[in-house]
């Protein structure tokens, strides 16, 4: 597959808007008193964001370049283009806010430590009280780095199974 190829270029390119729009939606969330990394991944605007751009994305492919066959290996790989490339970006941006907007980490830190001493004893004896009260030590170590890799993360697994469905959905073969 060539590096200009269609299917790359229209994934990056759908992929570098919904990176913009997803890092305004953070800000906005942010701005607005609910932090976006404290939002249940469940609940979480990426599902949404995903489903929606790398739909089209596949199907302006499909329909586009590819004369109406969209094979899943190219949906697949279209897909992970989409995902990577808003990841990156996105992640990119998040960490230049929180080195622009020092509040961003420090609310994080301090509305999860308050999140973290409201889990009752009985659910921590279940996880375990020694590594829940680790890795709350651990949290006060947290950067705008910190938090951009986990955004880019997450973004990669919420991804990978909106990417499946899509790419079923979307898929055409040639008739025989």
């Amino acid at each position: 597959m060539k590096i200009n190829s269609p299917l790359l270029t229209v994934a990056f390119r759908y992929g570098a808007i919904a990176s913009l729009i997803g890092f305004a939606l953070v800000v906005m969330l942010f701005y607005t008193g609910k932090h976006p990394f404290l939002i249940p991944v469940y609940a979480d605007f990426r599902i949404f964001l995903f489903g929606v751009f790398i739909f089209f994305a596949l199907k302006e492919y499909r329909d586009q370049f590819g004369a109406g066959i969209l094979y899943f290996w190219q949906g697949m790989v279209g897909s992970y283009v989409f995902l990577l490339s808003f990841g990156l970006l996105a992640a990119l941006a998040i960490y230049l806010f929180s080195l622009v907007e020092v509040d961003f980490v420090t609310e994080f830190v301090r509305l999860f430590t308050e999140q973290a001493k409201a889990i009752p004893a009985e659910e921590l004896e279940r996880v375990g009280k020694a590594d829940f009260e680790r890795n709350l030590l651990e949290l006060s170590n947290t950067n705008g780095y910190h938090l951009a890799l986990l955004h880019g993360k997450q973004s990669l697994i919420i991804g990978f199974f909106i990417s499946i469905i899509i790419t079923i959905v979307l898929r055409k073969q040639p008739k025989a």
